[in-house]
């Protein structure tokens, strides 16, 4: 991979002249192609990407790592805006989706305006797996991310169902890597698997055990404390160069992992 440029065009945070809202976009620049990696809610995505000075033109990729709202709001807009655009996804984004505490419901599925959308695009250019997968040499789509460790979960409640009797397991929820040669930059939605196990599956997939970067989601808002500190030893071993935790991090876990992975 000759260069790779990421920029962050949907977050909880803004700077740049962008604004912010509660989701996450990620523009990754392959000079020959360029992919967004989820698309926010969809209120700022198209400011945000004028505001940055990007071509939505170019976009020649729509990576969705799962399909909460957040995530997926803005793709009506991506389609209208570029209709060749290919489209990669988890089958599993369509379903109905409820985070519930205290009684409090929350329908946080794929927007009604997002699934007409992706109904409209022809299926040549939708490719649905729950496989790993690669979009190009050296750049990669995890598919279902096995859930091997014992201290990570989707960071919920989440429900399939609004009575809270079906837990969601977030099936959908994949990843994008990228091959260069200072090693694989890990992009990330939510990270609902956990990001141990997706920053392992990565390493097997790719047959790379160096981690140049990672730069996403990391849900760690609600994680415990024991399961905050099995996270942080675990990323002592794999040594990340590069950490860049966004959208649904937590700003407690982001303190200390700043703290701790200095």
């Amino acid at each position: 991979m000759k260069s790779v440029r990421l920029t962050i065009v949907v977050d909880n945070q803004a700077q740049d002249n962008c604004l912010a809202e509660h989701g996450f976009a990620l523009w990754i620049d392959l000079g020959d192609r360029h992919i967004l990696l989820d698309t926010g809610q969809g209120h700022v995505l198209a400011g945000n990407i004028q505001a940055l000075g990007l071509d939505p033109k170019k976009l020649t990729d729509l990576v969705l790592s799962h399909g909460h709202y957040d995530h997926t709001g803005g793709l009506p807009w991506v389609y209208q805006t570029c209709p060749q655009i290919k489209l990669w996804s988890h089958p599993g984004i369509t379903e109905p989706r409820y985070s519930i505490s205290n009684t409090e419901v929350r329908d946080i599925r794929m927007p009604r305006t997002s699934l007409e959308a992706l109904g409209k695009i022809p299926e040549s250019q939708v490719n649905w797996s729950t496989r790993p997968h690669m979009l190009a040499p050296g750049i990669g789509v995890t598919g279902f991310i096995p859930r091997k460790t014992t201290f990570e979960d989707t960071g919920g409640p989440f429900f399939l169902d609004p009575r809270a009797q079906r837990p969601d397991p977030i099936e959908d929820d994949q990843a994008l890597w990228i091959q260069t040669s200072e090693g694989l930059i890990v992009c990330l939605g939510c990270c609902h698997a956990g990001l141990i196990n997706t920053l392992e599956y990565i390493q097997e997939l790719s047959g790379s055990t160096q981690i140049r970067a990672i730069i996403g989601g990391l849900h760690l808002g609600a994680a415990s404390p024991e399961r905050l500190e099995n996270t942080i030893s675990a990323l002592h071993t794999i040594q990340p160069q590069l950490l860049v935790p966004c959208h649904c991090t937590g700003q407690a876990a982001m303190d200390r992992l700043q703290a701790d992975m200095n």
